[in-house]
């Protein structure tokens, strides 16, 4: 992880302070600990980093010291890196406007204050602010019998999140119980990188329930492949023991299979697929196998459709499978977490995936896209709040 960006953390550690020194210390009389104590942060931020990239393994005490230096770095680096991009953009136009010099400064200055308090708030209370967000779906599809069926959907729970905040996961179980679903379902992510993240924590969790049960797939951290320092083999008895733990907390795990939720004469199916993203990411999802034998892979006109619920951790899958190749109504994903930044609507997620936060429709069928629970790798959200998602089901 460090390795890959290293060239990027090196360039804007050294540059920011670089620019700043000439800027406002190099021919200015400042004491010489003065000077020290400018480059002190980024420079221990700089060895920090290449003493990550030489020990990097993805255990659990290296991505605890890997949390603290990036959180450490969105609060000192990026407040400067951004102080010297606007300062650069306001120099420029003050080539055409000289009287612009002294607001330039004061921009730039703005700027940087209020980047430094949006990732102190992210950093602070970003991950603790639970949302609950309610949306609907309505199909002539559904049975009348399910009208105003309640479905609760977590995701991207990522465990080493919440790591010293067990009180917040009991909190988030009390949360979603007193949504009264009538099912809950996980789209995946329960761990980022090795099934030991779940310590703990299976106990609270055995604490949701719902009357027709909860449900749960793989996401593409579920499948272990960060945990480098493991084996393939290792991986896969990892793998199988946090398949075997889901299904002791009472979640049914879903491996490209279903189930058939009843009331009375009527029943709904709930479907649900292993991790079927793009490259990067795992391609286990296997549709065929989960929808037979259920009536109708693509809508035939006329044909009496069963209401279908799929999950499916990455949303990309939707456009990519599911629309063209059945007819699903509604498929449940999270996976993007809108980047865990979102500002005035606009999140670096949306550059990346087309649908990327909540609900989605086409000719009837829809996607709803969750932006989860925990936090990958760095202990910050901003706009993309963790939030539970209720979807109430109506029949049109």
């Amino acid at each position: 992880m460090v390795l890959r960006i290293l060239p990027v953390l090196l360039l804007t550690l050294i540059l920011s302070d670089l620019y700043l020194y000439f800027r406002f210390m190099h021919k200015r009389h400042r004491p010489q600990w003065a000077k020290v104590l400018f480059f002190l942060p980024n420079s221990l931020l700089l060895a920090a980093a290449l003493l990550l990239t030489a020990t990097e393994s993805h255990t659990q005490a290296n991505m605890t010291q890997m949390v603290i230096f990036f959180s450490l770095y969105l609060l000192i680096a990026l407040p400067k890196m951004l102080f010297l991009i606007v300062d650069l953009i306001g120099k420029g136009i003050c080539l055409f406007f000289p009287k612009g010099r002294k607001i330039s400064t004061a921009v730039s200055t703005l700027a940087s204050t209020l980047l430094f308090l949006v990732m102190g708030t992210g950093l602070l209370f970003g991950p603790d602010w639970f949302r609950v967000r309610q949306a609907d779906f309505a199909s002539s599809d559904l049975p009348v019998a399910f009208d105003g069926y309640r479905i609760v959907q977590i995701s991207d729970m990522h465990l080493t999140s919440f790591h010293g905040r067990s009180d917040d996961l009991r909190h988030l179980v009390r949360l979603i119980e007193e949504q009264h679903p009538d099912m809950i379902v996980f789209t995946g992510d329960l761990v980022s990188t090795d099934v030991d993240e779940m310590n703990g924590f299976d106990g609270i969790l055995s604490g949701l329930h719902a009357p027709d049960g909860v449900y749960s797939i793989m996401g593409n951290h579920d499948y272990l492949t960060y945990a480098r320092y493991l084996t393939p083999k290792e991986q896969a008895a990892h793998r199988k023991e946090l398949m075997q733990r889901q299904r002791a907390m009472g979640w049914d795990l879903l491996l490209n299979e279903h189930r058939i939720i009843r009331r009375g004469a009527d029943s709904i199916a709930i479907i649900g697929v292993e991790n079927d993203g793009k490259p990067p990411f795992p391609e286990r999802g296997d549709l065929q196998k989960a929808l037979h034998p259920l009536p109708g892979y693509k809508p035939v006109k006329d044909e009496h459709r069963m209401f279908k619920v799929l999950l499916s951790h990455d949303p990309s899958h939707w456009r990519r499978k599911v629309l063209p190749e059945t007819d699903i109504q509604l498929t449940l994903s999270g996976h993007t977490h809108g980047m865990q930044f979102i500002l005035f609507g606009w999140s670096p997620a949306q550059h990346f995936y087309p649908e990327w936060k909540h609900m989605y429709s086409e000719n009837g069928r829809a996607l709803y896209v969750s932006l989860g629970i925990g936090e990958a790798l760095i202990p910050f959200r901003f706009g993309a709040w963790p939030e539970i998602n209720v979807i109430t089901l109506h029949r049109k």
